[in-house]
Formats: C-alpha cells, structure tokens, sequence
C-alpha cells in the first residue's frame, strides 16, 4: 500500500509517500482501508518530535481516520468486513489502510459521509467534552473560544451555539471571524489587532462566563483577566506552542475555576460522562444540527502540504488527507 512516512523528524516536508507492506491484524485489531484522514495539530507535533509522546522513526503520521473495514484479526467481536468506522489513533492514518485496536472504534451512520466522519470525531468531541462535561455550559451564557477558526475551535463554537450559549470568536482574521459568525459565533474578536481583553468585557457586558482555549501562549491570560466572577476557564492545548504561567492570584480573587482536559485523560477516568457525550454527539450529528467545516482537501502524495496547512496557521476547520484522490 502506499503511505505517508516520516523518516526523520522535522517540519511537514519531512514526510514523503512510499510503498510499504499491508497491516496485517493481530488479536484485537481490524484493518480499515482509509476513505479519509483529518489533520491534526499533534501530528504536527509528532512529525517535529515536539509532542509529549515520542515516536521512533520511522513512522506513518496521522490520527483520525474514516474508511470501512478490510479485515478482522482474532477475538475481535461485533464487527464485519464492509462495515463504516471511524476512529483514532495515535499514528498510521495516513495511509491506503490503518491497523487499529477493534476497541477505538465506532460504527459510522449510513447518514453520515465518511469524510464528514473523518472531520468530526476528534475535534467534535473535545469540543463537546470541554463544553458538556467541564465548563456545564448554560443557555445564554457568555463562551468565548480562543483560536475560534481551527478545527477544535470552530468545532467549540458550533456547539456552544447547539447548546444555547451566546458565543463569542476570538481568532486572528477577519476572514477567519467571518467563518465563525456562519457558525453561530454572536461576538466576534481579531486578537491581532484588538485588545482581548478590554473586547470580551465590552462584548458580554461585564465577562465572559467561560473560556474555551485551544491556545494556550500570550492570549490566556487576557481571557483569563475577562472572566467574570466565578468563571470557568478550559485549557484544552497549547497550538500556540507557548504554555502560559497563569498568575494564580487571578484565579483566587476572581474566584474561577480553571481546569485542563485531555481526550485519553477523560475518557480513562470518567467513562460514563464521555460514553453520554458521544451518544449526544452523535444524534446531533445524525440529525444535522452539527457538521464540519472542511476547508481543504488533499491527496495522499501532498500529505506533507496538509500538515503545513496547520502548521502555518493557514486553515480554517478541517483539512483532510483522502488517500483514493
């Protein structure tokens, strides 16, 4: 099959498309010929060695993927050649065909596009995991997302909007703040060019109810600082490539609650609160209230291309690597 490979670490142009051997399942895994593989900013990361996870070289990079089942290895239950899954890992999806444990995945509705599929999973989810289950977003509280254009953050202000929430976009493009206002965003900040700070105050009227920061670097503590009383800030990355030191004087006399989230974190430790936001997930999914915004689409040979997309802060929503284009 073919692949993209990462043979030294390095910026996206260190990944080339070469032949390699079809994945063969072990027990507890299935093979899945790839219909479409979403970018991410960690396969950035992972591709430069600067995640918190190393890979050895070499590698296939890619994390999310969509496509239907080729094979089944042993003691895996419950699924058949042909069926439509989507899934993650944390490398090998951007490639002909992906060996995944049987356990990361979920049937896709006949409903739902494959590449919809591909673009939804990972950024939806944490999203709607740091919208749902951290923050307990109410209807007509103030949510500004930071980084409001790319794929978790666009992601965030489409399902505030879904939740009743009156959101506002923060992102570094009047472009990109336009993307986000078809997405329901009420509010709209260019933190290039304004103060975050004194806007969101201006904007809600006082602060904003909750942060939702994909972010991270010098525009935390601005929003932070733009918290009402009691408010609830969501660290959930650092695309920035900058981890801030909050002051933790803010968070003591403005009385908020600042909390992280991590996608394996929560789901190793509160299971049944993400099975239920899945399953809510899902039906908005279904029932077209939510989809993704893709903003490119590329075939396998340009792989290293789609990875720069992100990297240079040049798309908006998803990209997507489609291996049969």
């Amino acid at each position: 099959m073919r692949a993209a490979l990462c043979r030294q670490y390095g910026p996206p142009s260190a990944v080339s498309v070469e032949e390699v051997d079809d994945p063969t399942p072990s027990a507890g895994e299935v093979v899945v010929d790839v219909a479409a593989a979403a970018v991410n900013f960690p396969d950035v990361l992972v591709v430069a060695d600067r995640y918190q996870i190393h890979v050895p070289v070499p590698f296939i990079p890619g994390s999310e993927f969509a496509g239907t089942v080729r094979s089944i290895g042993p003691e895996v239950e419950g699924l058949a050649v042909g069926d439509r899954v989507t899934g993650a890992t944390l490398v090998g999806a951007f490639a002909e065909q992906v060996v995944v444990r049987a356990a990361a995945l979920q049937r896709v509705d006949t409903a739902i596009d494959l590449s919809a599929a591909a673009a939804s999973g990972v950024a939806y989810r944490t999203a709607y995991h740091a919208l749902r289950s951290f923050a307990r977003v109410e209807p007509d509280e103030w949510v500004v997302v930071l980084g409001a254009a790319g794929g978790v953050g666009l992601a965030a202000v489409e399902l505030g909007a879904v939740l009743g929430a009156r959101v506002v976009a923060a992102a570094s493009t009047s472009e990109k703040l336009a993307r986000c206002r078809l997405r329901g965003a009420e509010g709209a900040i260019d933190y290039c060019t304004e103060n975050l700070k004194e806007r969101i105050k201006e904007i809600t009227e006082g602060g904003a109810h909750v942060v939702i920061d994909p972010v991270g670097g010098p525009y935390a503590e601005e929003a932070l600082r733009a918290l009402r009383w009691g408010g609830r800030y969501i660290s959930i990355g650092f695309a920035s490539g900058d981890i801030p030191r909050i002051p933790l004087n803010l968070v003591l006399l403005k009385g908020v609650v600042v909390a992280g989230f991590t996608m394996e974190g929560f789901t190793r430790n509160r299971p049944e609160d993400e099975s239920r936001d899945r399953e809510e997930l899902a039906r908005l999914a279904a029932s077209g209230r939510v989809s993704p915004h893709i903003s490119a689409t590329y075939p396998l040979a340009q792989t290293g291309e789609a990875l720069a997309d992100l990297a240079e802060r040049r798309a908006m929503g998803k990209v997507l690597v489609v291996p049969s284009a």
